[in-house]
């Protein structure tokens, strides 16, 4: 492990120093992986919003072409026959009334949560416990064909959310993909951030963006280069 210490010292050293293109540095994240479990490599783009106005928040999903690499646990609110076709397109577990009190009464365990529209007067009560978590319009997680969004979210769909500084932090795969795959699903979630630019938003979008593996450095990426290829 001491090599492997120095090795990640020296790329951050490195790092500070220099400015990646989006392909060197997915390149040298692969190359410095040295743990032995599949890391994940993730993104955080700090973006030119007025992070504090409810105007330009930046969120949405996609749906990367080669999967994130990991299959999230799915909960769905659903009844009857929705609740059925959530089950057989692969939600981890689905309910009504009572996994709202399930929740209320501290469960998490879960990555996502999904529901149908007629279920949102039932799951709306839990707001405040799960804040940006909760099932939206609007980040592809509430609707009436509930077996889409179940199956969507297992094959490699992704939600992205900024956070109270403007930055979205988000997978694009792990380390035991090839650079052309890691680069399609980054330039995926390149192209939905980009399409998802407040109107309002003025100057430069892509402020900072830097990319890193879950115990690796993170390397600063050509912000230019990455609106290059988001527009691809």
């Amino acid at each position: 492990m001491g090599h492997g210490k120095r090795y990640r010292a020296a790329a951050a050293t490195l790092e500070r120093e220099r400015v990646y293109t989006p392909e060197e540095a997915l390149q040298q994240i692969k190359e410095l992986a040295s743990v032995k479990f599949d890391e994940s490599v993730d993104i955080a783009l700090k973006l030119g919003v007025e992070a504090k106005s409810g105007e330009q928040v930046v969120r949405g999903v996609v749906t990367l072409p080669h999967g994130t690499g990991k299959s999230p646990r799915v909960v769905a609110f659903a009844r009857g026959e929705a609740a059925a076709q959530a089950q057989q397109a692969g939600a981890d577990e689905v309910g009504g009334e009572e996994l709202v009190a399930k929740i209320e009464g501290g469960w998490k365990d879960f990555d996502v949560l999904v529901a149908t529209r007629e279920m949102m007067r039932a799951v709306g009560r839990l707001g405040k416990r799960l804040g940006p978590r909760m099932p939206n319009p609007r980040a592809g997680t509430v609707g009436d064909d509930i077996a889409a969004i179940v199956r969507d979210l297992k094959s490699g769909r992704v939600q992205f959310r900024m956070d109270r500084g403007g930055v979205v932090q988000a997978p694009v795969g792990r380390i035991s993909f090839d650079l052309p795959q890691l680069r399609e699903n980054l330039a995926a979630l390149l192209g939905a951030i980009l399409r998802a630019r407040p109107a309002s938003a003025k100057g430069q979008y892509f402020r900072k963006l830097t990319i890193s593996s879950t115990m690796g450095p993170s390397l600063l990426v050509d912000t230019s280069a990455a609106q290059a290829l988001a527009e691809m």
